[in-house]
């Protein structure tokens, strides 16, 4: 596909123009209508493959997705900002402008969670939660009410921040904890975590993604889940993508694609059982367990739980058995 061909890229290349050209990405008026003009281009559903286009628009989508990244961390910080700022913070997150995007994400991980466990998780860890960690709150508040989630961030003031919304609540005050940490220096801890959540925005392009799912591959419990977000058709222009190929060490269950206002694809995969099926190379070739040819070709169908309002992916050999 050339770099000219695709009005839908030319659409984008344009507004990476705009978006480029800003001389913060804070929220304000423009920022918010030039972000909002680029989620309105990119979401309805496409066939547009982004590996396939030129290495120009390939350099400019990798740019992109930084730059869609650092907004959303400076619209989560301004909020949770305001938040803080309230008797009862978790009593007014609606005035989170995607506040509801976040409780239709949370139900549909939950729903698909739900299908892959026979109890609710005791512990959850969640990889990347920012100064607004409202998928762990929703989570904690509506699905998983008995569950403890420990939340990782890298950054101390965004956990500060976090921290301070969640203080004044009597119960999840003492079901959310939150540790600075890089996420490639935790490694014994999370063995005790049934499922794992990773954040879109950890791991900003193909290559740290992959480090940070071989880490995880590396040191969580046999058995346990990854749930992760990725992105599909033009929506790979505002998040980066995760090929069932990616997951190494890990049994992948199902990759749904939301078609609505939910931009974040969810996959979910399973942790080998199977001792030292994930260990890699000792002399730092990488090249992690054999993956089979038909782990990633892949049969799509509508998810009978939304009524069309997404396609999911499973497994050829998962459909088979």
């Amino acid at each position: 596909m050339g770099c000219q061909e695709e009005p839908l890229v030319q659409k984008v290349c344009d507004l990476y123009m705009q978006i480029s050209g800003l001389e913060s990405l804070k929220p304000s008026k423009d920022v918010n209508m030039i972000f909002t003009q680029l989620v309105l281009t990119c979401m309805p559903p496409s066939p547009i493959d982004v590996t396939k286009l030129c290495k120009r628009v390939q350099e400019m989508r990798s740019k992109l997705i930084r730059l869609c990244g650092e907004a959303e961390g400076l619209l989560e910080t301004h909020f949770s900002t305001i938040l803080a700022s309230y008797e009862n913070p978790l009593d007014n997150l609606t005035i989170f402008p995607y506040y509801s995007n976040y409780l239709k994400l949370s139900l549909l991980e939950f729903t698909i969670l739900s299908q892959h466990l026979q109890n609710a998780p005791t512990k959850i860890a969640f990889v990347g939660s920012g100064p607004l960690p409202l998928t762990s709150i929703v989570l904690a508040s509506n699905h998983l009410t008995h569950t403890s989630f420990h939340n990782y961030d890298i950054d101390p003031l965004a956990n500060s921040m976090a921290v301070a919304l969640v203080s004044s609540h009597p119960d999840l005050s003492n079901r959310m904890f939150f540790h600075t940490q890089d996420i490639m220096n935790v490694t014994n801890a999370l063995k005790d975590y049934e499922v794992v959540f990773l954040a879109a925005l950890v791991g900003m392009d193909k290559e740290d993604k992959v480090r940070v799912i071989d880490h995880l591959a590396k040191y969580m419990a046999p058995g346990a889940l990854l749930m992760l977000r990725s992105a599909h058709g033009a929506r790979a222009f505002l998040y980066p993508v995760v090929d069932p190929c990616d997951l190494r060490g890990f049994d992948v269950l199902s990759v749904v694609h939301p078609t609505d206002e939910v931009i974040n694809s969810v996959v979910i995969a399973r942790k080998y059982s199977v001792p030292n099926m994930h260990s890699f190379d000792q002399q730092g070739l990488g090249h992690g367990p054999i993956i089979l040819p038909t782990k990633c070709s892949e049969i799509q169908a509508f998810d009978p739980f939304n009524h069309g309002n997404m396609i999911e992916e499973l497994a050829v050999e998962e459909q088979l058995s």
